[in-house]
């Protein structure tokens, strides 16, 4: 129960800080410095998420790493699927402190739907959409994969490599897609939004659950293959 908690309170910080930072300084095309304070607000959530509760659960914070750490044998079913309902747990928490916060302050929320992810960058076309998620998760999640291996022989290191790799990703894919990779933080922004009035989130949801959950898949065998 313990790591559940954990990967609930970690994917909480993700949203809260993630999420929270994009609707404080917006991400559209204009306003770059954007781009740049959000895309380093979550990956240095992962950064200090790695290293407070990663010997507790393992950091996934994210369904479709726990997907992949499934798939490679590092967790069972049962694991799996409460690693998958904390986090989404996690997240809703996350999106309910930023309406509290945003609402009680009177703040302004730049993103016009609580930092969810959209299909605006890529004209709405839901198929580029898709491959954007497929290939920053598989990106993502491979380089998780290879950083935790007992061959890599990272150590410390490995929170810090896994953040500025989010980051990364971030940086190209916030104008593409506001980048998901993480089912979780895409699934509790879209329902707060819905519920403020912008059902836009909700009717692109399926793209940034099923494309990083392929992407990890993809990652997973990917990497067992290269390692075999």
């Amino acid at each position: 129960m313990k790591k559940y908690i954990a990967e609930g309170i970690g994917t909480c910080v993700l949203v809260l800080m993630g999420c929270g930072t994009a609707m404080l300084v917006g991400c559209d095309a204009a306003n770059g410095a954007g781009y740049l304070l959000t895309a380093l607000a979550f990956g240095l959530s992962i950064v200090a998420e790695a290293y407070c509760i990663g010997n507790i659960s393992g950091c996934h914070i994210n369904p479709a790493v726990s997907l992949a750490v499934f798939m490679k044998g590092g967790i069972d079913s049962r694991d799996l699927i409460g690693y998958i309902v904390s986090q989404v747990i996690g997240a809703f928490v996350g999106s309910a402190l930023l309406a509290i916060i945003f609402a009680s302050g009177n703040v302004t929320d730049m993103t016009g739907g609580f930092g969810a992810n959209g299909l605006a960058g890529v004209n709405g076309s839901p198929v580029a959409g898709l491959i954007v998620e497929i290939v920053l998760t598989f990106i993502f999640v491979l380089t998780i994969l290879g950083v935790t291996s007992e061959k890599a022989g990272h150590g410390s290191f490995g929170g810090l490599v896994i953040g500025l790799t989010l980051t990364f990703v971030h940086i190209f894919g916030i104008g593409l897609t506001g980048t998901s990779v993480n089912p979780a933080r895409s699934i509790a922004p879209a329902v707060f939004a819905a519920i403020n009035g912008n059902t836009a989130p909700i009717a692109s949801l399926w793209v940034f659950i099923a494309g990083p959950l392929v992407g990890a898949a993809i990652a997973a065998c990917t990497y067992k293959g290269l390692e075999s």
